[in-house]
Parts: structure tokens; C-alpha cells; sequence
């Protein structure tokens, strides 16, 4: 399972097409947040750091304090110019401009991590 935490729908919905797989998107960190408390955790996440409510950052600091959640790989996709730190400590694999990827760098993660 892919989570994709995006509060665009549209683009949520294109990266939902583009996964061509089974993928789940929630329009804010919380309810993503939730269905992981739930015992849902996901293979791979594709996280906006713009969010309404927690932030994409705020997510990952979430994520990263627990054993079983540090080690999702999340691909971060934004809008923002982020400087190029090293996110890695928060389970980060990779950064997508949202104006810039395409459906071929989304199923690259996807090849990777959700075998």
C-alpha cells in the first residue's frame, strides 16, 4: 500500500494514476497519521510538505520518533525550492518538484521500494 498525503486533489489523483497500483490519499497529515496508529503502515509515501493543519515536516518528525514508522520511505513533493539537506534521518528517499516530475519518476520509487 502507497499513501499519498497531498491536500491538491488534483495532484494527488495524478500521482494516484501515475502509481497504477493500490494507493490511498489523504488530504492532510492527521488522518494519514491515524490510519498508521491503526496498524495500516504503509510501503512507500508520497508527502507534500505543505499541508493545511501539521506540515509535511511536522509529519516526519512524527514519524521518525517511532521504530515502526522510521523506516517508511517517503518522497517528498513540493512545490518548494527545499535546500539540499540531507532528509535522509527522516526516512526521505527522495524530493519531486511538482512542476518538474513526471509519471516515470513516481514509478521509479514505486519500482524500488513497494516490491
Amino acid at each position: 500500500m502507497i499513501f499519498i498525503i497531498d491536500d491538491d486533489e488534483i495532484m494527488a489523483s495524478c500521482i494516484k494514476r501515475a502509481i497504477k497500483g493500490e494507493a490511498k490519499i489523504f488530504g492532510n497529515a492527521i488522518d494519514a497519521m491515524v490510519e498508521i496508529s491503526d496498524g495500516r503502515i504503509p510501503d512507500l509515501i508520497f508527502l507534500d510538505v505543505l499541508l493545511d493543519g501539521p506540515d509535511g515536516f511536522t509529519f516526519l518528525n512524527e514519524t521518525a520518533s517511532y521504530s515502526d514508522t522510521a523506516k517508511i520511505p517517503v518522497v517528498i513533493v513540493t512545490s518548494l525550492d527545499l535546500p539540499r539537506n540531507d532528509y535522509s534521518a527522516y526516512g526521505v528517499v527522495g524530493v519531486l518538484k511538482k512542476e518538474e516530475m513526471t509519471p516515470e519518476d513516481i514509478r521509479k520509487y514505486v519500482n524500488e521500494y513497494c516490491k
